[in-house]
């Protein structure tokens, strides 16, 4: 009897440690989730369409848990570009499907010699979540108006993409923010106080 307990206790080691089809202890991992796709409307941007087709494409370039396309269906766009006289200003998403996001394309930034696809690319910015930072140098578009006149870049860094792609990585699971804020940026180098 001790002989065949003896022997158990040396092959039971070894069947626990040899692996015959079996999975790991460890987690499987997660499926990915689907990406996120948001419509917008583009019909009143009047003469920033070309401007609203080359943001929108850097920021599906640089992105990959969010797909932003035109509505096939007018009236029913998650966010809409529209040509205004004013300030450029936006909705601070991230906004999801059935959104009602609104991207200002204010001609006074123009005027005051700002680029107009860095302009439409930032605004696109705030509808994907993101903050102003205009302390940071023209590589970053959220930087907005803090470069200059000379600051053309319409691309998100590879920090702003990442930060857009952690804003969706949920897929719809994701806790959507029910109060709208909005962005007014003021392209200039002149400093808004108070709140707005």
């Amino acid at each position: 009897m001790s002989k065949r307990i003896a022997v158990l206790t040396a092959l039971i080691p070894a069947l626990l440690s040899t692996t015959v089809g079996l999975a790991p202890a460890h987690s499987a991992p997660r499926a990915p989730t689907a990406v996120v796709t948001l419509t917008y409307d583009a019909s009143a941007a009047g003469p920033w369409a070309d401007s609203v087709k080359q943001a929108v494409q850097n920021w599906n370039d640089a992105v990959h848990n969010v797909h932003l396309e035109p509505t096939s269906t007018p009236g029913s766009a998650d966010y809409v570009y529209e040509a205004t006289s004013g300030w450029p200003q936006a909705t601070l998403g991230p906004i999801f499907p059935g959104g009602s996001g609104d991207v200002q394309l204010g001609q006074q930034a123009v005027d005051q010699g700002y680029d107009a696809t860095r302009i439409t690319a930032h605004e696109t910015g705030h509808i994907l979540g993101l903050p102003d930072d205009y302390s940071g140098p023209c590589s970053e578009l959220m930087s907005g108006h803090g470069p200059g006149t000379s600051c053309t870049n319409a691309k998100p860094d590879a920090a702003e993409a990442a930060q857009v792609d952690s804003n969706y990585a949920a897929g719809m699971a994701a806790t959507h923010r029910r109060h709208h804020q909005v962005v007014i940026d003021i392209w200039s180098g002149r400093v808004l106080t108070g709140s707005h």
